[in-house]
């Protein structure tokens, strides 16, 4: 009763009150955490020594889910623990299990204990008696869940019985790309097969569902096409203009500029122009690749926006030019420079698509005084324009338009530190900002009552994404707007996904529907096959990573091609970071500036390194152990000479070589010799 469950709720968490493993599907509102705390409780109350985990894909959900769900409920009762990758808990997570009844925690904190065997660290899945997977349909390919319930799979199937009870949480498990209630249904079964659960939702109580959890108004805000864009009509031109010079042959055919799918060929390009050793391809790949950003910036925001991105993007390059493909690509956009900053000045070409969203905001913020809204939108460049443009319009200055950035946690200028997510979503529950220009981080999961405007904004994405944004809207009388052009893409695609949300709901009936021992024979099916899939995979993985002898390897930068290391002098650090011991290597780079990152545990960040001859930028210093300095290299800033040709890789994963364990002892003898004897 305290709990002020309602039936459907009620009605939902049933069986797993049981003890059984299921995952229950509410829509976004419905009160899925709510009714995870239920079950929380009673399970600590009817099993004593009971161990529960909470696991989030979100920083900012950790600790909302500690303030607003968990800890308020059951804080009086039982030792509750939240830790994120910011708290020093997360360095003895072991410890803190031992010690608390319930933690909630991100997964990859406890995928990083479950794989640590340090005393203090290492945990169990047995040590578990309940896990709560928020947002659970997550769980699939090499996600950090699924990484999880492989370990819970393949335990189970051994006949191990120690195990906790899972009890998964969605708004949509999707249908995974498919099309048909077949493909639809077989998706489903597999989420069910990796969380090893049934899948339940409100039968009996659906009309009292839908009454609770009203759907926002739905409309879509639609633009004409602009009659005229010259300032996009001149970067096409000098895009042509390279396209000439690079003299492609008709194996290569031009896609519309302008496109994500001419963004996908000129990677290609570039790829093929370092493997072929072919710098000018290369090159000119990379270039063609900032004009189609600008474009597809035109195409969203501003045209001042798309041009400060080519300013920034050339303002370096004359300090780092140094063959005649460089000069040619400077000297073509210091040509077009004026006339580009005069065309994108010129409001009579404005994108429509502004003014719109000018407008869809003032209509919400002008009629209601205490309105909170989400602004949604692709790349972190494209909320770092509207931004600017939200902050710097005096229409929406006046109508008390208070905003702020919500991107992911990361390095670089464009992310935000885990304490500034958590500032900014406070702020924004508070009251004193009251617009979030958000990238995909703010669809899942955050609880803002009310909010009552949603607002996606050059958006294409999945009908599990369009259903977590909708949801976001929970105030009465909320609006969840599409802004889009006439005829464009993401029009046919918001309609598309409502076809793709019936056919889930479809598929979920069909999978609930069946025979009981049916559907725990296909879900064993599913989960044997899943483990010898991994198993091969591994083999191969295991296989490849010794491919090649690592002395036999060197890396060149990809930017300009000189050799800079062999595949020996690259060690690993904590299984995460690759560094080169070479004491010569570091006459190959020059030092910038600092990163925005903390200080860790056995290290902190020194400052960004790039190529010395290319500018071409390869990763950062670290000071380990506050003595050794050693620089972090990211594979894909090199093009790797094998014994079978110039390879490429994006991650140190995918590399066909060995890389040893970083040994401190070792470096610190070869390092420091005299100091040792």
């Amino acid at each position: 009763t305290d709990f002020g469950l309602y039936e459907y709720q009620e009605e939902v968490v049933q069986r797993a009150l049981r003890g059984e493993n299921i995952i229950i599907w509410l829509p976004t509102g419905g009160g899925k955490t709510r009714a995870a705390v239920y079950v929380a409780k009673k399970h600590l109350e009817n099993n004593p020594g009971a161990k529960v985990a909470v696991l989030v894909n979100k920083v900012h959900l950790v600790d909302q889910h500690y303030n607003n769900e968990f800890n308020p409920y059951l804080g009086s009762d039982y030792s509750l623990v939240s830790i994120s990758g910011d708290c020093d808990q997360k360095d003895f997570f072991g410890c803190e299990v031992k010690n608390f009844d319930l933690v909630i925690c991100t997964a990859q904190i406890l995928e990083n204990a479950l794989t640590n065997q340090e005393e203090g660290k290492h945990v169990e899945l047995s040590q578990f008696t309940l896990l709560i997977i928020d947002e659970c349909h997550h769980t699939h390919k090499e996600g950090v869940y699924n990484k999880i319930m492989a370990r819970y799979v393949a335990q189970k199937l051994k006949g191990e019985r120690r195990l906790p009870q899972i009890l998964g949480l969605t708004a949509s498990p999707g249908t995974g790309g498919a099309k048909s209630i077949k493909g639809a249904v077989e998706h489903v079964l597999q989420i069910c097969a990796n969380l090893d659960s049934v899948i339940v939702s409100s039968k009996v109580y659906a009309p009292e569902l839908k009454k609770k959890v009203p759907r926002p108004r739905k409309r879509f805000d639609i633009v004409d096409r602009r009659p005229q864009d010259p300032f996009g009509d001149h970067l096409k031109f000098m895009m042509q203009f390279i396209h000439d010079f690079m003299a492609l042959g008709p194996e290569f055919p031009v896609r519309e500029f302008g496109t994500q799918e001419y963004e996908a060929d000129v990677v290609i390009l570039e790829k093929k122009g370092v493997t072929d050793r072919n710098r000018l391809l290369a090159q000119c790949a990379l270039h063609l690749r900032q004009y189609n950003d600008a474009l597809l910036i035109n195409d969203t925001v501003r045209m001042v926006d798309a041009f400060r991105v080519l300013e920034s993007y050339y303002s370096t390059k004359s300090s780092t030019a140094m063959d005649g493909t460089d000069f040619f690509l400077l000297g073509l956009y210091q040509e077009n420079e004026v006339e580009l900053r005069k065309l994108s000045g010129d409001a009579r070409f404005e994108n429509p698509k502004m003014g719109k969203l000018q407008n869809t905001l003032l209509e919400q913020f002008v009629q209601g005084g205490h309105s909170r809204g989400i602004l949604f939108s692709k790349t972190r460049k494209s909320i770092c324009c509207l931004y600017d443009w939200v902050s710097n319009n005096p229409a929406l200055q006046r109508a008390g338009i208070r905003a702020a950035i919500l991107t992911g946690a990361g390095n670089g200028i464009n992310y935000m530190t885990q304490n500034e997510q958590k500032d900014t979503i406070r702020n924004f529950r508070l009251g004193s900002l009251n617009l979030l220009i958000s990238t995909s981080v703010a669809e899942e999961g955050l609880d803002i009552p009310e909010c009552n405007l949603v607002v996606r904004y050059g958006l294409l994405t999945n009908e599990i994404a369009q259903q977590q944004a909708s949801g976001r809207a929970r105030a009465s009388d909320s609006v969840y707007s599409v802004v889009a052009q006439a005829g464009g893409r993401e029009v046919r695609r918001e309609l598309l996904n409502e076809c793709l949300e019936d056919l889930t709901g479809r598929a979920i009936g069909e999978v609930q529907r069946m025979e009981p021992r049916d559907f725990r024979m296909k879900i064993t099916d599913l989960q044997t096959e899943a483990l010898l899939t991994r198993q091969l995979a591994e083999q191969l993985k295991l296989k490849k990573r010794s491919r090649f002898n690592a002395a036999t390897v060197q890396l060149s930068c990809r930017g300009c091609f000189l050799p800079v290391a062999l595949g020996h002098d690259i060690k690993v650090i904590e299984n995460a970071h690759h560094v080169n011991i070479n004491p010569d290597f570091e006459r190959y780079y020059k030092t910038g500036g600092q990163p925005a990152l903390k200080t860790f545990e056995d290290w902190e960040p020194g400052r960004v390194i790039s190529c010395a001859a290319c500018g071409r930028q390869w990763g950062m210093e670290m000071i380990y152990k506050n003595i050794a300095l050693l620089p972090i290299l990211a594979i894909e800033n090199f093009a790797m000479e094998t014994p079978e040709g110039r390879k490429l890789a994006k991650k140190w994963k995918n590399v066909e070589f060995t890389v040893e364990e970083f040994n401190f002892s070792t470096y610190c003898h070869n390092k420091f010799p005299n100091m040792l004897d």
